[in-house]
């Protein structure tokens, strides 16, 4: 398991765009895809482990055959404690191994192409800028997000009805901006979209911007790229209430 193929960052710029393309595999894993991710980590199974990729996807796999391994390995045998634990125990431990394992391949090709300690640091303020996998997952990130969600909704309701942009209840749908602001509905949107500057795509843990079409989920009030979730605004005009993937694939567990 080579955890890139032939793909081979040099400069910082280029190591950081590896470690995010890991890092929105894995969470993919973790958050949308987790039944799938779930049902892979079959415990019967030798040791797995989850590998990220840098074009944003994931594998669970076997550990590479040879050692040392071309790239650090990522934590073995996740499958093991699968059935022994709760499920959001569970994924929170894989999250927290997932978050070491890409620290690990950062720094190591920072190593690799000789880094000296500005470069080091630049790679690791860069990657600290981002919400680790740990708190996407166990939804440390969206404490903000919900009170930013409660004042936002807040604000809606003293909108006119009718005022584009906003939508019914909690579910609350940004459009791009590029309209006159001018009238008192514009202003509001103007405030609700500073309210959201620092809140959080659950799926990718990136931040909100104005150019981006965003959902809530109405379950467990995560707020989510369009694009991360496969809504578009047209079809989010039809959902009554909408349920993030994770909580349309949550089931009941012993």
């Amino acid at each position: 398991m080579d955890g890139g193929g032939q793909y081979n960052p040099r400069t910082v710029e280029e190591v950081f765009r590896d470690f995010k393309g890991r890092r929105a595999g894995m969470i993919k894993a973790l958050t949308t895809d987790v039944e799938e991710f779930y049902q892979q980590c079959d415990p019967e199974k030798e040791n797995l482990c989850l590998y990220g990729f840098p074009n944003e996807q994931w594998e669970v796999n076997l550990p590479a055959e040879e050692v040392p391994p071309e790239l650090p390995e990522p934590a073995l045998g996740i499958n093991f404690a699968r059935d022994g634990m709760q499920e959001k125990d569970w994924l929170s431990l894989v999250a927290v191994h997932s978050d070491a394992w890409l620290l690990a391949v950062a720094f190591y090709f920072g190593a690799r192409f000789g880094f000296d300690k500005t470069d080091r640091k630049r790679l690791f303020t860069m990657i600290n800028d981002l919400p680790t996998i740990f708190e996407v997952v166990t939804g440390t990130t969206k404490k903000q997000a919900k009170e930013k969600s409660s004042v936002s909704n807040h604000s809606s309701n003293k909108s006119k009805s009718g005022s584009k942009g906003q939508q019914r209840g909690s579910e609350l749908v940004k459009f791009a901006k590029g309209m006159p602001a001018k009238d008192e509905d514009d202003v509001v949107d103007e405030e609700d979209e500073e309210e959201h500057g620092e809140t959080l795509c659950g799926a990718c843990g990136e931040n909100y911007a104005a150019d981006e079409f965003w959902i809530c989920c109405d379950i467990c009030e995560k707020w989510f790229h369009g694009k991360c979730v496969k809504i578009t605004p047209a079809r989010a005009e039809h959902i009554k209430q909408y349920k993030c993937p994770s909580c349309s694939n949550k089931r009941a567990r012993p």
